[in-house]
């Protein structure tokens, strides 16, 4: 069977929202009233945290999809000033999600163990919106939220191969910017940052069989396998990898913005940056190429993301191993495509009626372990009660 990015179509329900006359939809998206409606139609558990565990209205599986939102929308107003990624999360409210998360990720494994079956995946996307909301690529919903999904790979192997120049693919040209000329460094870079549970993947090891994605980002593997989530450590060094992506990202784009610029403030591994990257000559040639390309090509520079924007992921290899990931660009915010899998959306009431009961049930089970487990109350909506 041939390897490569697939293309698959996912069913949905219309969502009964009109959006207000003047406004572009993505706008009235970062809306408290669509997250009011968010809550209300889709909601199944919210916390004191501020932390919503809701079905996806626009899913991307409907065999199992669902999100956890950190839901500032009523005490942050202004879009651009919310967390956007996990740095920025107060720490009580990662220790409440960090345990929703290896519940939601325990269970996925729990109901579909077979690696060779179905692929398992859970992450997030950054939300550092550079652009105007109105922009493509743009997320609809600027607060941090992550996703649980989980893919039929039959249903995977019979859909089409997807557009290998995909934008959401190739993020623009900027990964292949990485690797082509940084990737030496990136890698060393990395291999810098103080990781136990996590171990580093040999080169290409990780992907998956079926779409040959993810290509060229450095992976690592959860050594312990489902036993590490539990395992407080596990978290923070899933957070130093983010904390060490956005590092080289700051330093790079910082370099390519101003020649021999300083360090940039807030760096977390300053020692790594100052004697890994901002010294060596391969980095800075990157960065002055970059640069010139800039100052040539106003497209060009108008598609850099120049705050770090990435895709961060947990999945299940082929071969059943927990493995972390985390992409080097992201013009687009579906986290499937890290793993070679574009979610094409289609408005169809009944067939995503004959999914829903299924999916129903396995997203209110769920519902009752967080609920057990201390993670919030369950929220009631026409289609299902708080119980």
């Amino acid at each position: 069977m041939q390897s490569g990015p697939r293309e698959i179509v996912t069913p949905f329900r219309p969502i009964p929202l009109d959006v207000p006359e003047g406004m572009k939809p993505n706008e009235f998206f970062n809306s408290t009233e669509n997250l009011d409606d968010l809550t209300g139609n889709n909601g199944l558990l919210r916390n004191p945290e501020g932390l919503l565990l809701y079905r996806k209205a626009l899913g991307h599986s409907n065999l199992f999809d669902t999100s956890i939102i950190y839901n500032t929308s009523k005490t942050i107003l202004d879009p651009l000033g919310r967390p956007v990624r996990r740095t920025q999360v107060p720490e009580p409210v990662k220790n409440v999600w960090n345990r929703m998360n290896e519940i939601l990720f325990a269970f996925m494994l729990e109901r579909y163990p077979d690696a060779e079956r179905h692929l398992v995946l859970c992450g997030e996307a950054s939300l550092d919106a550079t652009w105007p909301l109105t922009s493509p690529g743009v997320p609809s919903i600027r607060m941090l939220h992550n996703h649980f999904i989980v893919f039929d790979k039959a249903e995977l192997a019979a859909a089409p191969l997807a557009d290998p120049d995909n934008p959401n693919l190739t993020d623009g040209g900027q990964n292949s910017l990485f690797q082509a000329h940084l990737r030496e460094v990136y890698r060393h870079f990395f291999d810098g940052l103080d990781l136990r549970v996590l171990r580093p993947c040999q080169p290409g090891s990780c992907r998956i069989a079926l779409t040959g994605y993810p290509q060229g980002l450095p992976s690592w593997e959860a050594a312990g396998g489902v036993a590490d989530l539990s395992d407080h450590r596990f978290w923070r060094e899933y957070d130093v990898i983010l904390k060490g992506f956005i590092d080289f990202y700051r330093a790079f784009f910082g370099q390519v913005s101003i020649r021999n610029a300083p360090m940039p403030e807030g760096i977390y591994f300053p020692d790594l940056v100052e004697n890994r990257l901002l010294h060596n000559n391969t980095f800075l040639k990157a960065a002055k190429m970059v640069r010139d390309h800039c100052i040539g090509d106003a497209k060009y520079a108008n598609a850099i993301r120049w705050q770090p924007a990435f895709k961060q992921l947990i999945y299940r290899n082929d071969a059943g191993k927990l493995i972390v990931t985390i992409s080097q660009n992201s013009i687009g915010n579906a986290i499937t495509e890290l793993l070679g899998v574009v979610v094409r959306r289609a408005p169809d009431a009944e067939a995503y009626g004959r999914a829903e009961p299924a999916l129903l049930e396995q997203l209110l089970e769920v519902r009752r372990r967080l609920v057990e487990a201390d993670c919030g109350e369950g929220v009631a909506t026409p289609y299902w009660g708080a119980e």
